[in-house]
């Protein structure tokens, strides 16, 4: 008994210690004379931990190769990423197969048929001035340049092409590209930088889409064709930013959309142009040598002086139904792509009969100017005619080659509607011999416009081919869309 009250007392005496020392506040703590807070004791001890942790040697578990049966099972079950996405269910991937030159009447899958689903504007294709230059000009040159233009890949032929251009459309200079679709998206970002405002139509096609991601400019969309929305869009870029006043800003449209049919209305985009002090970058490859009194384009159409465009592009394989594309504008705009645009000086020049057939066909243009009367003849007349189609309506303009139709009421689902509209087009083709195409796009397109059927109209067709391709989209629309 005697010594069990001097054990309860030490231990009393040690746990009141223990507890004065946990409770005692950290704020006293003293390290070589120097008052220390409690939460820095706390935040020292847990960076020695986490310093201790970074520092110390991690475990490695002993090397011990793979037998040869470990390697085999690995390697069957591994599984590849696929290198594109699966097709889907029921996506359309069979196309019509042309056998023959893709004129006013042309031969598909082993029948001859009305062809209204190529751009042959003018009805240059099969053309035999045409040819005869073509001809004469692989006698002499060969097929292809083997080199870009930068590097012994230019010939003279395209010299006299770039030159025949310019002076056609009254523009100091212009530059030519080896493919159509690449000089949109070539020239864009030739001149478009990091940091730049472009302000474009919601309607532009794919290749004037991936123009506009190249550039890496900042992109800002207006309603399609619609000008208030396009002096909105400008106004509220430009209004109190005087960041907007010191970088480069740029419109960019469409002459003739390929989305829609629509022309844009270039006075008035010239109007805000000016009034917004912004740059036009217009594509032509659907308005140039067929807009205008004598095919010259857009700016011919409206009266507007074209050095009030800054920069016109086109491809050169709807109305003079050869290939590849140009740039016009003044000779600073066209000299700086021949050192900055990469689809001008990194890929071979364009082959020298192609640039041979160019020329010939706007000597063609120049010589016979009633092609483009008997073109708008051609139009009309199938407006006319296509006015009261069951289900569908027009929505381009009365002057576009493009007559785009779309449904009259859209199913809601653009997957349905353009499952309806394939159908009208396989039927036409399959019971009338007549090929059509609907404005399938492609995943990339970025373009949200309703799809449709897209016709395109040539000199070339003749009276009793449009009688033909309305009377069979009238009988196979009405019974397709019937419900």
């Amino acid at each position: 008994m005697d010594m069990a009250f001097p054990v309860a007392n030490a231990t009393a005496a040690v746990l009141t210690r223990v507890s004065a020392a946990f409770n005692a506040p950290l704020a006293r703590a003293v390290v070589f004379g120097v008052h220390i807070d409690g939460h820095l004791v706390v935040e020292g001890l847990l960076i020695a931990v986490i310093v201790f942790q970074l520092t110390r040697k991690s475990y490695k578990p002993p090397k011990k190769p793979l037998t040869e049966k470990e390697i085999d099972e690995l390697c069957n079950e591994w599984q590849p990423e696929p290198l594109c996405p699966p097709i889907k269910e029921g996506a359309r991937i069979d196309t019509p197969m042309l056998e023959s030159a893709a004129g006013p009447h042309t031969i598909v899958d082993g029948k001859e048929v009305v062809n209204f689903a190529s751009a042959n504007y003018l009805g240059l294709i099969g053309n035999e001035k045409i040819i005869d230059s073509c001809v004469g000009s692989l006698e002499k040159y060969g097929v292809g340049s083997c080199g870009p233009r930068g590097f012994y890949g230019t010939i003279d032929v395209h010299l006299d092409c770039e030159a025949k251009i310019a002076n056609f459309l009254g523009t100091p200079d212009s530059i030519l590209y080896s493919y159509g679709i690449s000089t949109i998206f070539s020239v864009i970002p030739a001149f478009c930088k990091k940091g730049d405002i472009i302000v474009a139509d919601e309607g532009v096609h794919w290749a004037v889409q991936n123009g506009l991601h190249l550039s890496r400019s900042t992109v800002v969309y207006f309603k399609h064709n619609d000008m208030a929305s396009l002096a909105s869009t400008l106004e509220k870029l430009t209004r109190g930013n005087k960041r907007a006043e010191k970088i480069r800003r740029y419109i960019v449209v469409e002459s003739i959309y390929q989305n829609s049919g629509q022309i844009a209305p270039l006075d008035e985009i010239v109007r805000l142009k000016e009034e917004y002090r912004f740059r036009v970058i217009l594509e032509e490859s659907h308005s140039f040598g067929v807009l205008g009194k004598s095919g010259r384009g857009l700016a011919e159409h409206y009266g507007v002086p074209i050095e009030k465009i800054d920069i016109i592009t086109a491809g050169m394989g709807n109305a003079l139904a050869t290939d590849g594309g140009f740039c016009t504008g003044s000779v600073r705009v066209v000299d700086h792509q021949r050192l900055s645009s990469s689809g001008y000086v990194f890929s071979a020049s364009l082959p020298p009969y192609l640039a041979s057939a160019a020329v010939s066909a706007v000597n063609y243009l120049e010589e016979n100017p009633t092609v483009l009367s008997t073109l708008r003849s051609n139009i009309a007349l199938l407006h006319k005619e296509l006015s009261d189609t069951p289900g569908l309506e027009i929505s381009s303009h009365v002057l576009s080659p493009i007559i785009f139709l779309k449904l009259k009421k859209s199913t809601g689902s653009p997957t349905t509607d353009l499952d309806l509209l394939e159908t009208i087009a396989e039927r036409v083709l399959k019971e009338d011999s007549v090929f059509i195409v609907t404005s399938k796009k492609s995943n990339l397109d970025r373009c949200k416009l309703p799809t449709g059927i897209r016709l395109f109209v040539s000199a070339g067709h003749t009276k009793s081919d449009i009688f033909t391709l309305s009377k069979s989209l009238k009988r196979v629309s009405a019974s397709v869309l019937a419900d």
